[in-house]
Parts: C-alpha cells; sequence; structure tokens
C-alpha cells in the first residue's frame, strides 16, 4: 500500500518493501518526470522499461515535439567489499534478469522519483528528476545508512537508443562508438543529425566498452500488438566510490554541464514544485495532487504556452487543450499561462478552425475537427469569468471569435456549416471531426456525421458565450445577431433532438433516422454554462446517463445493453481503436457529469457529498497505473483497468476542475461573465 501525506507544501507517494519486491505490482506503477518543453523521463517503479516510451531522457528536439529517447537507462550495480550486486531490472526471452528489484526497500515521489535500495546493510538512496526548460535528466545516488565500514563501488553502464520515440532500435553498424571524454564529462554522438549526448559526472574512472545489449523486451507493446523488442547500446561504464559523504551524480543532458551544479538544481526543481503546490485552491491532499500533476502538461510552444494532452505519445491536441485549459489554469490562478495558451491557438486559426494536433515532426497543423474551436470559446469565457481580463479578450481573441462564428455559418472544412434551422452541421467520408475520432485505415469506428448533440451544445454555448462579450464590448449589433442565432438553434434543437421515447437526447441527427445511442455526448447540453434544456428535461439526461453509463472511473462511452458496446479495451491497433469509443471509460467526463448533477440538483450538499463520493476510486486511482496522474482510459467492464497513455490532462484537469468548481463550492468558472 501507499502511503500519501503532506511533506513540507507538497503530497508525497510511498511504497514498502512488500510492492517493490512484487514484480507485477511494481510494474504497473509508473513514474514520470517533465521539463515544461515536451521532454520527459519514465519508467516503472522497478526500474524495468515496459514501454517503448520509458527512458531517462527523452528529449524534445523541436520542443514541445520531435521527441527522442536518448538514455534509455542506467545498468547500476553495486560492490560491496569486492561482491557485486546488480540494482536494475529487465525483461528478455524467457527470464528477468537482473532482479534488482528484490533489493528495493521503498520507493517515494519526494517530490520526484527515490528509490531507496538495501544491500548487505548497505541503503543507498536514488534521485531522479529533470531541470525545467532543459532537455537535461539529473540522476544522484547516496549513501543514506551503512552497517559497517565498507568499500562501497558503484558501476553505471548508460544504455542509449537514439530514436523516434515512437519507434526501437536494433543493433546495427552505423553507429558511432566514439566516446568523447572530458574531465567531468563524457558525450556520445551515435547518429548523425541527432542531438549529442552530454554525461556530465562525477565518477573517478570511465572505461569505453561499446557493447550491445540485446533482446529487451517491453511488456506493454506486446499487449498493444506493436513491436516490443529491442537492442540498446553500451558506450561506457563510469565507476564511483562512495562512502557516507559522498555521492554519485549523472547529468545527462543535450548541452554540457557540470555534476557540482546537481544541488542547485535539485534545490531548484523542489522549490518550484512546492510553489506550484501551494497554487491548490483548497487544502485538500486530492486538490493538492491534481495541482501538482497539472503542473506537467503546461508546456512551452515558442514564447507561449500549449498543452501536452497525455504522456507519453501525444503531442498538443487543439480539443484536448481546450476541455483541459480551465482545469489545469483557472482555478490555481495560472492565469498568464490561460492566455499564452489562448494566444498560442488563436494565432493558428484557419478558416473559422482551430488546430486538431500540432504533428510531432512539427509540420503544418492538422484542422479535422469540429468541437476543437467551439470549445475555444468554452476555455475563453471561463478565463474571463476567472481572470476578468476583458481587455486581454477583446485585444486577442473577440475577432478571432467573430471570424470562427462567421466561417461556422458560411461553411469551412469537412461540411462544417450553419443549417437553415440553427443547427451546426458536419461531416465528409473517411473524416472523423467529433473528439470520437478513433479511425483504423479507411474505418471511421464513429463517423457521427450530421448533427451531434454535443456540437449543439456546444454550437449554442459558444453563440452565447460571444453575446455576452460583444454586450460587455458596447458592440451591440453583434449582440442582437448573435441572440437571435442562439434562439433559432434553442428552438430547433429542442424540437429535433428529443427522444421523447426514451427520455433522453439523440447522440446525432441529419444522416438517416435519429441515432437513438445512448453515449455520454449529451451530457454537455445539461454541464455547460448556457444550456437549452428545461430543467425537466435536464434532470432525465443526466439520470440516464447515470443509470447507463457511470463508473467508478468515469462515463462509459456506450451502454453496455447496445450490440456495439465492447467492455475491453485490448489486442492489436484495430481491437483496441473499435473500443476506444464503444463501451471504454473515459474519466475526463466524470467532470461535465459531476457539474451536471449538481446543477440539477440546485447545488445542495447532498449532490455534492454524492459527487465527491463517486470521485473517490480516483484519489486511489493517483497510486496506480501513473503515479500522481489519472489515466486516459479504462475497459468499461469491471474491474475497469486503466488502460491508454497513464497521464491524460483533461483527465486530470476535469476531475480538478470538477472537485473544485462543483464539490467545494468555488464555482466562479460555471457563472455567466460578470457584467454581461
Amino acid at each position: 500500500m501507499a502511503v500519501v501525506r503532506l511533506s513540507g507544501d507538497y503530497v508525497m507517494m510511498r511504497f514498502g518493501t512488500e510492492l517493490c519486491a512484487n514484480l507485477e505490482a511494481s510494474s504497473r506503477r509508473e513514474w514520470l518526470e517533465t521539463n515544461g518543453i515536451g521532454g520527459f523521463a519514465s519508467g516503472t517503479i522497478n526500474g524495468s522499461n515496459t514501454r517503448r516510451y520509458h527512458g531517462l531522457l527523452v528529449a524534445a528536439t523541436k520542443p514541445p515535439v520531435g521527441r527522442f529517447v536518448l538514455l534509455a537507462k542506467l545498468e547500476e550495480t553495486l560492490i560491496c567489499d569486492g561482491s557485486p550486486f546488480e540494482l536494475g531490472t529487465n525483461r528478455y526471452p524467457g527470464v528477468v534478469h537482473p532482479q534488482g528489484f528484490r533489493y528495493l526497500k521503498q520507493f517515494r515521489l519526494d517530490p520526484f522519483p527515490v528509490f531507496t535500495f538495501e544491500v548487505e546493510g548497505v541503503e543507498i538512496e536514488k534521485r531522479v528528476f529533470m531541470v525545467q526548460g532543459e532537455n537535461t535528466t539529473i540522476v544522484e545516488y547516496c549513501i543514506v545508512a551503512i552497517r559497517d565500514p565498507s568499500d562501497v563501488r558503484l558501476e553505471l553502464r548508460p544504455l542509449i537508443a537514439f530514436r523516434n520515440y515512437h519507434s526501437l532500435t536494433h543493433e546495427n553498424n552505423s553507429l558511432n562508438q566514439e566516446v568523447r571524454e572530458r574531465p567531468g564529462l563524457i558525450s556520445v554522438s551515435p547518429y548523425d543529425g541527432l542531438p549529442e549526448l552530454y554525461l556530465a559526472n562525477d565518477a573517478i574512472k570511465v572505461e569505453a566498452t561499446g557493447d550491445w545489449y540485446r533482446r529487451f523486451e517491453y511488456q506493454a507493446e506486446r499487449e498493444r500488438g506493436l513491436d516490443f523488442v529491442e537492442d540498446l547500446f553500451n558506450p561506457c561504464v563510469l565507476r564511483f566510490s562512495l562512502n557516507s559523504q559522498s555521492q554519485a551524480t549523472i547529468i545527462a543532458s543535450t548541452e554540457p554541464h557540470s555534476a557540482n551544479a546537481a544541488p542547485q538544481y535539485r534545490q531548484a526543481e523542489i522549490s518550484r514544485r512546492r510553489a506550484n503546490a501551494q497554487r491548490s485552491p483548497v487544502e485538500n491532499d486530492f486538490v493538492q495532487s491534481l495541482t501538482s500533476a497539472a503542473d506537467h502538461y503546461i508546456v512551452s510552444r515558442g514564447d507561449q504556452k500549449t498543452v501536452i494532452a497525455g504522456y507519453h505519445w501525444f503531442s498538443d491536441w487543439g480539443r484536448d487543450t481546450m476541455i483541459a485549459l480551465p482545469g489545469l489554469t483557472l482555478p490555481t490562478g495560472r492565469y498568464d499561462a490561460a492566455r499564452g495558451i489562448l494566444r498560442t491557438f488563436a494565432q493558428h486559426v484557419d478558416r473559422g478552425m482551430l488546430p486538431n494536433r500540432f504533428p510531432d515532426a512539427g509540420e503544418t497543423p492538422e484542422y479535422n475537427t469540429v468541437d476543437a474551436t467551439l470549445w475555444f470559446f468554452e476555455a475563453v469565457r471561463a478565463f474571463l469569468a476567472y481572470a476578468g481580463d476583458l481587455e486581454f479578450v477583446q485585444k486577442h481573441l473577440y475577432g478571432v471569435l467573430s471570424d470562427i462564428v462567421a466561417w461556422h455559418v458560411g461553411g469551412t472544412r469537412f461540411g462544417i456549416r450553419l443549417d437553415p434551422t440553427g443547427l451546426l452541421s458536419c461531416g465528409e467520408p473517411g473524416v472523423q471531426l467529433t473528439w470520437m475520432d478513433a479511425k483504423v485505415g479507411d474505418w471511421v469506428v464513429t463517423p457521427r456525421h450530421g448533427q451531434p448533440v454535443e456540437i449543439q451544445a456546444l454550437w449554442y454555448n459558444a453563440v452565447c458565450i460571444l453575446e455576452d462579450i460583444a454586450a460587455r464590448l458596447g458592440d451591440e449589433p453583434a449582440r442582437k445577431r448573435y441572440n437571435n442565432m442562439s434562439a433559432l438553434t434553442k428552438s430547433s434543437f429542442n424540437r429535433q433532438m428529443w427522444n421523447a421515447d426514451g427520455g433522453y437526447l439523440f447522440d446525432v441527427i441529419g444522416e438517416g433516422p435519429p441515432d437513438s445511442s445512448i453515449r455520454p455526448n449529451q451530457i454537455f447540453a445539461v454541464s455547460l454554462p448556457h444550456s437549452m434544456l428545461t430543467p425537466e428535461r435536464a434532470k432525465q439526461v443526466v439520470s440516464v446517463v447515470q443509470q447507463h453509463l457511470l463508473t467508478p472511473y468515469g462515463l462509459r462511452t456506450l451502454a453496455p445493453s447496445d450490440p456495439h458496446y465492447r467492455g475491453h479495451y485490448t489486442g492489436d491497433v484495430t481491437s483496441r481503436d473499435g473500443a476506444y469509443h464503444q463501451g471504454t471509460v473515459w474519466p475526463w467526463l466524470i467532470g461535465p457529469f459531476i457539474t451536471a448533477y449538481v446543477k440539477v440538483n440546485g447545488g445542495s450538499e447532498s449532490a455534492r457529498r454524492q459527487a465527491e463520493r463517486w470521485l473517490a476510486p480516483l484519489k486511489d486511482h493517483l497510486e496506480d497505473a501513473g503515479l500522481g496522474h489519472i489515466s486516459e482510459i479504462f475497459d468499461g467492464d469491471e474491474p475497469h483497468r486503466p488502460v491508454g497513455c497513464i497521464a491524460q490532462a483533461w483527465s486530470v484537469a476535469e476531475v480538478l476542475r470538477a472537485t473544485v468548481e462543483d464539490i467545494h463550492g468555488n464555482s466562479a468558472s460555471r457563472k455567466r461573465i460578470p457584467g454581461s
């Protein structure tokens, strides 16, 4: 079991010997460190790499994208009075070797990963953290207890990959094996076109080796139906002498450093995290943990800010960013970050559309989304409600928002156009535009062409927001125009989208018979600040969603009674993507559900307490999968196994937002814009 408690100004998480020595349990718990520019370090608490994405230095070569695994891991050998003990853990075909997890006495996040090994009466502690704004990871080893005076030495063998983080490395003859050495610093540059890797160190000796370690097996990739075997290269061995006064340090970076600087970097990182934890709007361990987690997703894109959608493999997606922005930045007072994010995406609006994503290699953004643009309006509204910065909105955003509405009225890409009835249509063959966007080859799993329910809710909300802003800015002709538009949308929505037989909203209308599938998309028609539903209908929607879709970890994407329901997210890419939105549970949806539930129950104390009880399993989940974070998705069927990304921005953001606003009553963001 993990013990979570306050340590200074941040929440510490700790696992003892019983869990650490359990290979399966310790392999499923993963730590994550980030550097604020898209790079990261990550692994399991027992030291084994179970994913192609695990590594001590995954550098963002084109921040925040262009990520490459440079340093995969360090093979660690502790030598006590001449006897070697290997501290690492690796999976090879048919064997786990070495089994250093058996020496792992404790793992804790304090605030970054700290591993404590006990060997022959010697306790040695290993710390891993990253430097903000750099592709730099620092690994420190120190003796914390020793039974008898001993000759204690440490040997570290860096294992390098130097490949795109979606790929795998295999033994080859094109790798440059040269190790360049100067006092306290070595470097390798195995392939042209990739950064040089510097290893600052305080070793007493460095020896070139030039060995390939072959056939590492990554269990998570095997389970995902992907290639899972990799070879890694060891260019050298670093030897350290340890005693109670000394420590071993390696600074792995794309730029040269001095090992002597590690203590200053460590203290700076501790201070930064304490300051971030103090942003927590509620004195509550859960909220404080989510506040700390939120920081990992906010990264730089040039001189502005953006949001990494999830670790390990997502970049900055427009939809995820706009949904996550309110929770990641506003309850914690990070208004400058919010401004930077809104500016970043406003600058990339094209033909009235927000980018769906910025590709990993930094190419032209992709615009295949209908809802990201509409979530942009809600992010702006929430920013205004918290920060009250109308001047910023007027200067940087109002013209963009007005232009977006004009493009949607006249028509833009992918058949996105306002229907004469006031509903927003979208969709072309072979294109997925809503958040239910799984596609395998030419197969769009949930095309949802026509007039999806949440798109109408978002469109109405967006037009109402623009009406409010126009009123505050004294733009009366625009205010009247948007008021007339919203009235038409509201009338048509209630007339066409209400499923009278089922007592809930159709999921999609407009192309063929109405889709009566029970999906969570209808919850936004209740949860968004500007709702088109009567109180009675809103209660019915919440009741149906609660009955058919609510689980301990979020909302299912399809009711289990539906013949297309898939309860397990497993197998190869086709199988997994086929289940992605066909029953799989998404924890980010618990945010709008809680908002809607509390809203239809008048914000009562009993409703807020019920909402808090619903979040209890997600509190426990912080000690599983991605430690301190909330996973992307869970299986639809019990026991709701966490799958997908181990750390997802909108999962953290929406749970944080709903906890602060709806459960603890800080409801600033749910109000209409002040003065409207």
